[in-house]
């Protein structure tokens, strides 16, 4: 079987905040022309709030030339927020924003999401980052899909950056999963043998006028509507960028491991849905402090050891794809914390300090405009 490319192609969505205040700011006119200007086209464009910024790297062929891609990119984000006064976070949830004061972005995609979603969208008030890795094969893209999703919740964890909403600490890593899991086919993916049984599936709904097209199915990892990859949407938007490589990476060789066995005549064991949502939920509220169900050993592992079971997994197919760095990478992550974690700790030093509740989220958006630009 030829190998396929593994090709990567990361999306970060940002917040833009008020260097000031640290408040969320709309995007003023002229941004997106000033980043796109830079760049190829529509490396830089609107998301569903005039709060929000996404970005997106060309189809790269290593974890390494993502990097300089996506430093580019944030990079450019910043110097141009900067001259109006503005700062990029990459946070999935803003700490004390309210999601009833933000506007939608003037455009038709947009106000057709609000027609059909109605109020679960307008709470959307949320970041994540995909990864897209290149599989020019539909079987091959039907046959990983399934296995790819134990890993899911793994990925989840390294990647939580979303504690807070309108100021309380939720208790979660992740509540902006809280928050998409309200909008329609979502969630982790079903269970499809074919890729003959995902169309069926998806003209269904394309027949009877439910949605334009595959690009409306917002599951957990998906085959793309525009590109030939899986493309993994589980994850939050990480603050660091080394942090969304380590992630990055360990997406793309997982995907390389289960072709390998593909090659080989095997595969990983498929699960259902109900065991892997356990680990989804186990992620989404502890983290990597928490515990996963390691469903082949028969018990409940702390991240980072399962962390170090992934690394062995894969790392035959990171020297392959020359990302091994980046795969080992992600014990940074365990060592320093998830952005989730750190985010907690900024407001407890700040608590301690005597500083009021408005001054503590103050300080953790200040914080997270500073990581931003920490691996720049």
């Amino acid at each position: 079987m030829m190998q396929p490319d593994f090709t990567i192609g990361i999306e970060e969505e940002y917040l833009l905040v008020d260097t000031e205040t640290f408040a969320l700011a709309d995007a003023p006119p002229g941004l997106m022309e000033e980043c796109s200007q830079a760049l190829h086209e529509g490396q830089v464009s609107p998301e569903f709030l005039r709060c929000q910024i996404e970005i997106g790297t060309r189809v790269c062929k290593t974890i390494p030339e993502a990097r300089d891609e996506l430093r580019q990119l944030r990079a450019l984000v910043r110097d141009r927020a900067a001259a109006h006064g503005l700062a990029p976070i990459a946070a999935s949830c803003h700490p004390f924003a309210d999601w009833r004061d933000q506007e939608t972005t003037d455009k038709q995609r947009y106000h057709e999401l609000q027609d059909d979603l109605a109020g679960v969208v307008r709470r959307a008030l949320i970041c994540g980052m995909h990864v897209h890795v290149g599989l020019n094969d539909d079987a091959l893209r039907a046959d990983l899909l399934g296995q790819m999703a134990y890993f899911l919740p793994h990925l989840l964890a390294l990647s939580t950056s979303s504690p807070f909403w309108k100021g309380e600490d939720t208790g979660l890593s992740s509540y902006r999963l809280s928050i998409f899991d309200n909008l329609p086919r979502t969630g982790l993916p079903p269970h499809i043998d074919t890729w003959a049984e995902y169309r069926r599936a998806v003209d269904v709904l394309i027949e009877l006028d439910v949605i334009e097209d595959s690009s409306k199915i917002w599951w957990d990892l998906r085959p793309s509507h525009t590109y030939p990859t899986l493309e993994s949407r589980i994850c939050d938007v990480c603050p660091r960028l080394e942090d969304a490589l380590s992630i990055a990476a360990l997406t793309q060789c997982l995907m390389r491991m289960l072709w390998r066995l593909r090659v080989r005549n095997q595969r990983w064991r498929r699960y259902d849905n109900f065991l892997i949502a356990e680990n989804r939920w186990r992620a989404q509220r502890f983290g990597i402090k928490g515990e996963l169900i390691d469903f082949g050993q028969g018990v409940i592992t702390p991240m980072p050891v399962l962390l170090e079971h992934i690394i062995e997994l894969v790392r035959e197919d990171a020297e392959e794809l020359g990302c091994l760095a980046e795969v080992e990478g992600a014990r940074n992550i365990i060592r320093s914390g998830t952005g989730a974690e750190r985010q907690r700790a900024v407001r407890a030093e700040a608590e301690e300090q005597g500083k009021s509740r408005e001054e503590q989220m103050r300080a953790v958006v200040a914080h997270l405009v500073e990581e931003f630009s920490a691996d720049l």
